[in-house]
Parts: structure tokens; sequence; C-alpha cells
């Protein structure tokens, strides 16, 4: 690998090279990352929709937010009919400044258990679970966690169905002093989330150095640190 190439592997910015039936010929490691995330079709047909008109080099600013990947922008190149590129440009995010997180071995479905029967206390909701119970117990802050968790399911109105989801990000991992841990997910997914108190919820698990998915339903993504 030469230098040059060194700097495309080892660049922040994702880098994905086509050829003409959008099967990848090559990826950099940032790449690896968001192909987690998305699909490779959707980025194939992301690059088809922005590349120029003919022949040449195409930079489009546009949001674009896939899983934790936030972008501001892209570039989209390719000098014949055989090859096409699109390079992702990423928005500063928690991803930059983040530290490993501290705490004590936990057993997460201990903690969320503990946090429904505390918001089942006086509530007409019905909650349901569905653990995958392959997951270890991992380092986290378990007062913060209870104070997410109990943040996350406040924003669900009463009367409520709510469904409690623990499960595995596959295909998705984040590096903390250049180790790579794999990343699993509590959803709460229900049919009525008042949105004015999501704002809320979406600064507290940022400013905790997590991040979360904010939409049809809840959810903070955890790296799986056992040791």
């Amino acid at each position: 690998m030469t230098f040059e190439q060194k700097w495309l592997e080892y660049d922040y910015n994702p880098f994905i090279l086509f050829n003409a039936n959008g099967k990848i010929i090559s990826v950099n490691t940032e790449a690896q990352f968001l192909l987690g995330s998305t699909t490779a079709k959707t980025l194939f047909e992301l690059a088809q929709t922005y590349a120029s008109i003919s022949f040449g080099f195409k930079t489009t600013f546009i949001e674009l937010e896939y899983g934790r990947y936030k972008f501001f922008g892209l570039t989209v190149g390719y000098e014949d009919e055989e090859k096409i590129g699109i390079k992702l440009y990423q928005a500063p995010s928690f991803k930059l400044n983040t530290k490993k997180p501290e705490g004590e071995l936990t057993n997460i479905f201990t903690i969320i258990d503990l946090c429904i029967a505390t918001n089942s206390i006086n509530s007409n909701t019905h909650y349901s679970k569905s653990y995958d119970p392959t997951i270890p117990e991992v380092i986290i802050n378990s007062n913060l966690l209870i104070k997410i968790l109990n943040k996350m399911y406040s924003c669900v109105s009463d009367n409520a169905e709510v469904e409690t989801k623990v499960f595995y990000r596959v295909g998705e991992h984040i590096k903390y002093e250049e180790k790579k841990y794999s990343i699993f997910s509590i959803s709460i997914c229900a049919e009525n989330i008042d949105k004015s108190r999501s704002d809320e919820l979406k600064n507290l698990i940022e400013s905790s150095n997590y991040y979360g998915e904010i939409s049809s339903t809840l959810t903070i993504n955890i790296p799986m640190i056992t040791s």
C-alpha cells in the first residue's frame, strides 16, 4: 500500500468504489463501519443520484444520516462507465471526542426490569419485553443508564402498549483507543411517543457520550465493553 493509499484507507470520511453494476470494488476502513448502518445498494443509488452529468467529479452539500453517522456533504466521481466512487463527509459528532465509557460490570436486563417496575407504578401502561439473552454483562454507569431509561419511558403516553427490545447491532462497531467494540441497542417501541420530550432525551443521551435514535421508537446504542 502506497503512502497516498494509506491516507485514503485511514481517512475519517468513508469512501467506496463501485463497478457499473453496484458491486463494491474497494472501501476504506471508515466505510466498512458505515456499511453496518446502511446498505451498499443505498450508497450506490446515492452516488448515481449525485453524480455529474458528464465524466468528472461533483461535490454536493446535503445532510444525511445513517444510524450513528451524520454527513454534511459528498463527492461523487467517475472517469468512465466502469467505475464510480463516492466519498461522504462526516459532520462533527460525539465520535470525535468520545471517551471510553466508565462504570461497573452491569446486568443490563436487571437495570431495565428495575426501570419498568418503577414506571409501571400507578400507570395503566402495559409493558412487554424482547431480550437477546446472549448479551453479556457490560461496563456502564448504571445510575446514568437508569436516568436515560426513565427519561425514555417518560416519553411514552399513559395507557400505551410498550415493548422494550434489547438486541445486537449486527455489523456495527465503535473504536476506543484503537480497539473495536460491538454495539447493542435498547429500544422502546410504542404507538404514542411524546415528541415534545424527545429533545430533552436526545440531549441527555449525547451528553452521556452515547448515541441515540429518536423516531417512531426510542433507542440508545451501547458499546459492548466487558473488561
